[in-house]
């Protein structure tokens, strides 16, 4: 990529930012309008020191106090206040472009396809959606003093060249040097800080599991392991930190010693310039006051350097997600089932996942409404690919799904989710009261509608047993649970939504005998008003069902009852043998 095309393309990059921004122009109109003026004004304050020396030395008192009152006023009424109330609305826009450039990144994260999930680590979405959105909206309020103060510099520097051309020429000469330098060190400090914030999401995905598995590393007896994970992966952020530190410091040391160079250069040159005649004493004691400006800039242009660095790298990170150059956002239609039958029908369905030989094959069947359906087979055959392109987690390579008569595809994501939901083997519960779990689901909903279903799947009174009943916090990920109350909480909070369609993913797999007494009654109570689809490993849990497919290949082999597969099915009497041993 040619050197032009990249600096197209990273002006590209603040596109997302203006577009927030853009609302809040008027005001950003007044903070700048502010600062520049506080700016603009503070250029005066080198002259005024010049006409203050120049008035004192030809014994001009009056001038001189004259001249230092103007100072006062300049200073104190118009640079302080107009800054402050600058400065004051720019980090309100901030903290504004903050919050919205947050959930922004938050929305269109949940919105990605579900491979991009197995492609990123929770800590690089994590980092993405907090760290690099506050790295962005921190970096605005400097970007428009730098600007500011790079703008009034320029207007010193015409001051300069009419009081004196060679300081001019020595200021310029000595930006080109500044200008080749950071150059030089730019694109080495892009490189390091896209490498730490990749070594950083490892730590934070790396952090996030060793919390929410807790419990799992200290019966494992992995907490040594992972400890010494964490130790090497700290030990690289630590060496691209002290690699990024070194780099900045001998590029700080470069930019200091052009600054005193340049500092020295000037005051040497003026005072040459007094002594033959060419210039005065005031604007000697002027560049005293402008040369620490150009040097104030150097030193905020060294620091913003390092800080712009970062921000481009968060920059394009964020916008990846954004503007959908890594995936594409999940796409819906726009019919809405309101009342469906619940009748769910593939038609010649081919599915693979990426890199993967395909998992489904020309696959044709139709799950009838009142019906227990299980659907069982070898490990790796597509059971569970079925539930996952049911809910769309992933679409078909070739064929269509349906719902009733519609393509799932055209259905809104509003009507695709409420109709259909899926009970997992590990269900997924958030960290807040059991009634909380509901309302994350139907905010409006009530208590005696909560204990409705959970009446509806046994599971009331155990919760009425509890000293806070539905105010119980349930702890990271449910774990204050049994897995057959978490399953049962599971299925009420399904309830909850209406949905016609219940997937059962191996649900019933890992519980003790108790608890599949229980989901099985549940599943038996729904059967009259839902389609229920059982994905199931353990065939004792599913002989009743009214009908059994069973998955091989990739195609449905055999259909039947339990009795019927046991005659027809090698495949079903041979798993259904092989559990017999097992047990």
């Amino acid at each position: 990529m040619t050197e032009e095309k990249e600096q197209k393309k990273s002006i590209k990059e603040f596109k997302n930012i203006y577009n927030l921004v853009k609302k809040d122009k008027w005001k950003l109109l007044i903070a700048f309008i502010c600062i520049f003026i506080s700016s603009l004004l503070s250029i005066t304050n080198g002259w005024l020191q010049g006409e203050v020396t120049e008035s004192i030395v030809a014994l001009n008192i009056k001038m001189a106090l004259f001249y230092l009152g103007i100072y006062f006023v300049i200073g104190v009424f118009f640079n302080n206040i107009l800054n402050n109330i600058g400065t004051m609305i720019a980090s309100k826009i901030e903290a504004n472009l903050s919050r919205k450039l947050s959930i922004m990144v938050y929305k269109k994260t949940l919105n990605l396809p579900a491979y991009a999930f197995e492609e990123k680590t929770s800590g690089e979405l994590i980092n993405r959606i907090t760290y690099d959105t506050e790295t962005l909206s921190s970096m605005f309020n400097n970007i428009i003093q730098t600007l500011i103060n790079t703008f009034g510099c320029i207007l010193i520097l015409i001051y300069i060249l009419f009081n004196s051309k060679i300081v001019a020429l020595e200021i310029i000469i000595f930006l080109i040097i500044i200008f080749i330098v950071t150059k030089i060190f730019n694109p080495k400090i892009k490189k390091i800080n896209k490498e730490l914030k990749a070594k950083k999401d490892d730590y934070t995905a790396l952090s996030t599991e060793s919390i929410r598995g807790i419990r799992e590393i200290k019966t494992l007896g992995i907490k040594d392991n992972l400890l010494k994970e964490i130790d090497e992966l700290r030990n690289l952020i630590f060496k691209k930190d002290v690699e990024d530190i070194n780099l900045h410091r001998i590029y700080s040391i470069i930019m200091w010693v052009v600054k005193i160079s340049l500092e020295c250069l000037v005051f040497a040159t003026c005072l040459i310039e007094i002594y033959y005649g060419k210039s005065s004493i005031g604007f000697f004691m002027a560049m005293t006051w402008y040369i620490y400006r150009f040097t104030w800039l150097i030193d905020n242009l060294t620091s913003m350097n390092r800080m712009y660095q970062k921000l481009f790298v968060s920059l394009r990170r964020i916008n990846e997600i954004t503007d959908n150059t890594l995936y594409n956002d999940d796409e819906f239609g726009l019919v809405n089932i309101k009342s469906p039958v619940g009748k769910i029908t593939f038609d010649n369905v081919t599915f693979n996942y990426p890199n993967e030989e395909i998992t489904l094959k020309n696959l044709s069947v139709v799950f009838e409404t009142g019906k227990k359906i299980a659907i069982v087979g070898r490990s790796g055959q597509g059971k569970s690919t079925l539930f996952n392109l049911i809910t769309r987690i992933f679409d078909t390579e070739d064929g269509n799904i349906y719902l009733d008569d519609v393509n799932i595809k055209d259905l809104t994501e509003e009507s695709l989710r409420r109709n259909i939901s899926v009970i997992r083997q590990e269900p997924f519960l958030f960290n807040r009261t059991i009634k909380d779990n509901f309302k994350v689901v139907k905010p409006n909903i009530t208590l005696k509608e909560i204990k409705k279903y959970c009446k509806m799947a046994y599971l009331d009174d155990y919760i009425e047993s509890l000293p806070n009943k539905y105010n119980t916090k349930l702890g990271e990920g449910g774990v204050n649970l049994s897995g057959g109350q978490k399953q049962r909480l599971s299925i009420a909070r399904a309830l909850a939504k209406e949905s016609k369609v219940i997937l059962f993913d191996e649900a019933t797999s890992a519980l003790d005998n108790e608890s599949q007494s229980y989901i099985k009654k549940v599943i038996d109570d729904l059967v009259k008003n839902h389609t229920i689809i059982i994905v199931a490993h353990r065939l004792s849990t599913i002989v009743d069902a009214d009908v059994i497919y069973v998955v091989d290949k990739g195609r449905i082999s055999d259909s039947g009852t339990h009795k019927e597969l046991l005659d027809k099915s090698k495949v079903y009497k041979t798993l259904y043998e092989n559990e017999d041993k097992e047990s």
